[in-house]
C-alpha cells in the first residue's frame, strides 16, 4: 500500500572520514556525509530514503513494516535516527523532472522557428499532451 508519509531508523556512523548512513529496513540505501556534518547527513538521509521508497513504489515492492528503535543493536560510534519522510513532494519532483530529448528538424524549419523566436521545447511539450490527451501536472 503506497502511504504519504513513511519512517524508518537510520544508523548514523560517525567515523574520522565521514557519517555513513544505513536503512536496516532499507538494504542499498546507504548515503553518507562529511565528518561531523549532522545537519547534512539528517538532510542526505531523508533525501536517500525517499528516492529509495519511490524506487520500491515504482517496482511494487511492498515496503517492509519499521524496526522499532529498541530493537537496533548499535556499536560505539553509532547513533539511531528517525528519518521521516513525506511522499508527496518526492514523487512530484521526481515526475516533474524534466528529461532530454533530441529530435530532428528540416533545417528550413529550425531555422523559421529560431527567426521567430519559437520555444521548440514548449511547442513540442504542448503538441504531445494534446496528441496524448493528457493535461499538464
Amino acid at each position: 500500500m503506497i502511504k504519504d508519509r513513511y519512517s524508518y531508523v537510520a544508523v548514523f556512523s560517525y567515523d574520522t572520514d565521514g557519517i555513513c548512513i544505513e536503512f536496516p529496513d532499507l538494504p542499498g540505501c546507504c548515503p553518507c556525509a562529511d565528518a561531523g556534518d549532522t545537519d547534512m547527513a539528517l538532510k542526505n538521509a531523508r533525501e536517500a530514503m525517499g528516492l529509495h521508497i519511490w524506487g520500491m513504489e515504482q517496482d511494487n515492492e511492498e515496503l517492509p513494516v519499521p524496526t522499532p528503535i529498541t530493537s537496533i543493536t548499535l556499536s560505539p560510534n553509532q547513533v539511531p535516527v528517525l528519518i521521516d519522510v513525506f511522499m508527496p513532494p518526492v514523487r512530484e519532483r521526481i515526475n516533474s523532472k524534466f528529461v532530454k530529448k533530441t529530435l530532428s528538424l528540416p533545417a528550413w524549419l529550425a531555422a523559421k522557428a529560431e527567426e521567430d523566436g519559437v520555444n521548440c521545447s514548449k511547442v513540442f511539450q504542448n503538441a504531445l499532451m494534446e496528441y496524448l490527451h493528457v493535461k499538464q501536472g
